[in-house]
């Protein structure tokens, strides 16, 4: 065939092209998408700061309503290129999985932003302008410290400016939102007022830094009465998505063949199988906390109050709140040598994981989280970030908090968050060649290994068969599924915050506290809380059918590594690329 080749070459930020040689489909394809990245990270500096493309990080977006509607202008304009100018039949089947990711990540975009108004209706979008845009810059690229101080100093200067737009553009948000966006607002200021400089240290742009941050905290103070005042007295917005936009909207985000039905059928199944589970395990423990209470009667009440008291005696198994983040620091290298003796998988040879206090502006969503190295900067750090209670809470909503995050849930927490899960994961797809999988990451795909992972180092021998420990990973699990069906029903029916508070309670075993910040996310987060019970799914069943296929010449790290050696791939792919992968030597 003869095509002109376009060879692209990057030089200072550049894109040159020039015509050599016969180009590929599959070239023409990684060509079309530097070429729709830099365009896009030009419209969306914060995007491109945020995947490790560090050419515009003195910059912060216009997001005006007019820029916005650029934005969507220019999305419709790449999925008509992307479909006329690329011979999908010409790809190779690597090359034909990439163009169905970037396919539908477009897709996608385009009825989010038809569909939803975060801009609107979620004041927590432009804390991602006030906040993350800025620490980024400090905890996570790799350019020399000077340069991002003084990247983040042009961005803090720029924070009046995102302040008024979200002035003139937010309107009627609902108040389980808004709440969260008030909170994080309140750490936003105390970040500028103190713990940039703690994270900054010495520099010699401290006068200039300490000028723009005063002006920003001014800004940001406004901003904060505006939230409270002017805003919250009106935040009647509707929070439920409904039934329609809620179907199309998981069938989109979770891009794994499963509809709005299924994926609630499955949930509800599973979730009465680990509660059965879990009873196994409480009764085997009843004795060990109750030694001269007799077990309670082997029916529906007597199952789920065993479990009840036996969960709450273990959750008593806790360290003082000032400890949180050091235990959890001291749970990593007794799970990172079990792995490596029972070879579970080859970890990533330079350890570039810190565990560290969440940042307060963070905080309101969970108890962890992990900032994984940047895609296009996969040699920065990733954080572990664990957030201990607030030091506003009273002892008993303290008491509770560290009784859900006891020593045991610690443990299967670090497995989630760090190894084998998040961590170890995303540090593998940072090594994909594909710039599209390196990119545009499945979150199903995601979280659904992390929660694989929990159960499978329990299944291996991992804490050596307490019970105690297994509980909690059930509970845990329990939780990824009670969050799916919780999912559903917040935005498809009319359940109250009574009735999901009851059920995540006395149903699924979760402290009150836990519940509540459970129901607020429910409410911010439409189809999130589905990805890990699908994702998880999707990687236990692909391994049950692969362990059958091969028999005693299964190995489990050779498919763990088979499963992320396809960068974070949707989870419809993976039979066919992990299958290939076993076919060659590990």
């Amino acid at each position: 065939m003869n095509r002109l080749f376009v060879l692209i070459v990057w030089w200072s930020g550049l894109l040159i092209v020039s015509p050599l040689v016969a180009q590929t489909a599959d070239e023409k394809l990684a060509q079309f998408f530097r070429q729709h990245l830099d365009e896009s990270f030009q419209m969306r500096p914060l995007e491109a700061t945020m995947l490790g493309d560090h050419r515009f990080d003195h910059l912060l977006d216009d997001i005006s309503k007019e820029a916005r509607a650029s934005w969507l202008k220019h999305t419709y304009k790449q999925l008509d290129r992307l479909l006329k100018e690329i011979p999908v039949d010409a790809l190779s089947s690597d090359g034909k999985i990439d163009f169905e990711i970037l396919r539908d990540d477009l897709k996608r975009n385009i009825w989010l932003n038809e569909n939803t108004k975060p801009f609107e209706e979620d004041p927590r979008t432009f804390g991602n302008y006030i906040n993350d845009s800025v620490y980024s810059l400090l905890v996570q690229s790799t350019l020399p410290k000077e340069k991002n101080v003084a990247n983040a100093l042009s961005r803090i200067e720029q924070i009046p400016r995102i302040v008024n737009v979200a002035k003139q553009t937010i309107a009627n948000p609902p108040k389980p939102i808004l709440d969260t966006a008030i909170l994080q607002n309140r750490g936003a200021i105390n970040f500028y007022e103190k713990e940039i400089f703690d994270l900054i240290g010495s520099t010699p742009k401290l006068a200039e830094l300490k000028k723009a941050t005063q002006s920003a905290v001014v800004a940001l103070k406004e901003y904060q009465t505006f939230l409270e005042k002017e805003v919250m007295p009106n935040a009647k917005g509707l929070w439920r998505l409904g039934r329609e936009k809620f179907s199309k909207k998981l069938e989109l985000v979770l891009n794994a063949g499963w509809d709005a039905e299924r994926t609630l059928s499955e949930a509800e199944q599973e979730f009465v199988r680990v509660q059965r589970d879990m009873y196994v395990v409480a009764r085997q423990l009843w004795s060990r906390y109750f030694p001269s209470k007799p077990l309670p009667p082997d029916d529906m009440v007597g199952r789920r109050s065993t479990i009840a008291e036996v969960t709450n005696a273990v959750s008593q198994e806790h360290g003082a709140p000032e400890a949180l983040i050091v235990d959890a620091r001291n749970t990593v290298s007794t799970i990172q040598a079990f792995i490596k003796e029972k070879d579970i998988l080859r970890l990533p040879q330079t350890d570039r994981c810190q565990v560290i206090e969440m940042p307060e502006f963070r905080r309101g969503n969970s108890l962890a989280y992990l900032d994984s190295a940047l895609p296009l900067d996969p040699n920065g750090l990733s954080y572990y970030a664990v957030s201990p209670p607030p030091s506003i809470w009273g002892s008993e909503k303290i008491r509770s908090f560290l009784e859900e995050y006891n020593r045991h849930m610690l443990q299967i927490l670090t497995i989630h968050e760090a190894y084998p899960g998040h961590y170890v994961q995303l540090e593998y797809s940072n090594r994909s060649p594909s710039l599209i999988r390196r990119v545009l990451q499945s979150g199903v795909f995601i979280e659904g290994w992390a929660v694989y992972t929990e159960q499978m180092m329990l299944d291996q021998g991992y804490g050596n068969g307490e019970l105690a420990l297994r509980l909690n990973q059930l509970k845990f699990y329990l939780r990824a599924v009670a969050n799916t069906i919780l999912d559903h029903k917040m935005h498809c029916t009319d359940m109250t915050d009574d009735q999901a508070l009851r059920f995540l309670v006395e149903d699924a075993y979760q402290s009150e506290g836990e519940a509540r910040l459970k129901i607020v996310r429910a409410k911010q987060s439409s189809t999130q809380l589905s990805t890990y019970f699908v994702g998880r799914m999707a990687h236990y069943r692909l391994r049950q059918d692969i362990q059958r296929e091969l028999g005693d010449d299964f190995h489990l790290g050779r498919f763990h590594e088979a499963v992320l050696d396809h960068g974070s791939v949707p989870v419809k792919f993976l039979p066919q690329l992990v299958r290939q992968r076993l076919a060659k030597p590990r």
